[in-house]
């Protein structure tokens, strides 16, 4: 039998889908990977089959009418589905192999995670990890990750994961200004320049410190890596907040302060329920668990230095 003159196709859904969520045909047309016109001509073709408008132009951009929120609601369910079966077929692969989609932070990686990741790469060589960097939460429901590796006291409750450490802080400032670090006068370092995290990390209990302790004047330097504050203090701007691990594998750092249990917050590592029994989750989850394991003295700043690799 014929398809109906106006039966839809999986595509017409998607890119109504995609017009709502760029409120542009050019933006639309960007996500979907075609021209400019064949949004156009294809949106044309969908209202005259469907006779009815999908889209009121506004100055703002494309905005649903009532028949294009029915369209998109329904997209959006057909594109959580197909991520869910994506998922649960991805969860029943038998040997680790594939390729494995891991999000962390800059800070995490270069301190951290580059030798562990070299070390798991040599034991798992079917296993191939693409990183993303993002200091944001990246959607585990669709699959823009498989595990994400996050320092968070609160992990999103759709995922499920292990608290593998506590990543202590404490304030730093570059060896060369504080010889005696041990003789400094806590209530004078507020007089001296401070450098503090931007507002992208805001949720941090360090820039929550700082905000509510130094002065705005004192606050010479903001920078929104954690990165790029342990290089500022090394360079001499000011002081600021890092992670021991971070702090304390530079010799051109010192603590001024004891690490502050107020400032710390944990690492987990986090998957979506449907992945965590596919075998490359499993077999990399419980391997970073047990290196990160060894280093968790380190972690917490509790040690001077983290365990060389074997």
């Amino acid at each position: 039998m014929p398809d109906r003159p106006n039966a839809l196709a999986w595509d017409d859904f998607r890119l109504v889908k995609a017009i709502a969520d760029a409120k542009s045909l050019p933006a639309a047309a960007g996500l979907l990977g075609v021209n400019h016109s064949t949004v156009f001509r294809r949106l044309g073709q969908i209202e005259a089959a469907l006779g009815v408008p999908l889209f009121e132009r506004h100055r703002t951009g494309y905005v649903p009418t009532a028949a294009g929120d029915e369209l998109v609601a329904a997209a959006r369910r057909m594109d959580e589905d197909v991520a869910a079966v994506t998922r649960r077929i991805a969860g029943q692969e038998i040997s680790p192999s594939g390729e494995l989609r891991v999000t962390t932070n800059d800070s995490l990686l270069v301190h951290l995670l580059t030798p562990l990741f070299a070390r798991f790469r040599r034991q798992c060589r079917d296993v191939r990890l693409d990183l993303v960097l993002s200091n944001q939460a990246l959607n585990l429901s669709k699959r823009d990750a498989d595990v994400a590796i996050r320092a968070t006291d609160r992990p999103p409750e759709t995922l499920v994961g292990r608290r593998v450490a506590r990543i202590a802080w404490a304030l730093y400032g570059a060896a060369a200004d504080f010889p005696e670090p041990a003789a400094v006068d806590p209530a004078a370092l507020f007089d001296r320049d401070w450098i503090a995290l931007g507002e992208q990390l805001a949720g941090l209990q360090a820039v929550k410190f700082v905000q509510a302790h130094v002065a705005p004047e004192r606050i010479v330097y903001r920078i929104d890596t954690v990165l790029g504050l342990a290089e500022a203090v090394e360079e001499r701007i000011g002081i600021g907040h890092l992670p021991c691990f971070i702090g304390d594998a530079r010799p051109g750092l010192v603590r001024l302060a004891a690490a502050d249990p107020a400032l710390g917050t944990d690492l987990w590592l986090l998957t979506h329920p449907d992945l965590r029994h596919a075998a490359r989750v499993r077999v990399f989850v419980d391997f970073l668990a047990a290196e990160i394991g060894k280093q968790r003295r380190f972690i917490a700043g509790e040690s001077a230095a983290a365990e060389s690799p074997p």
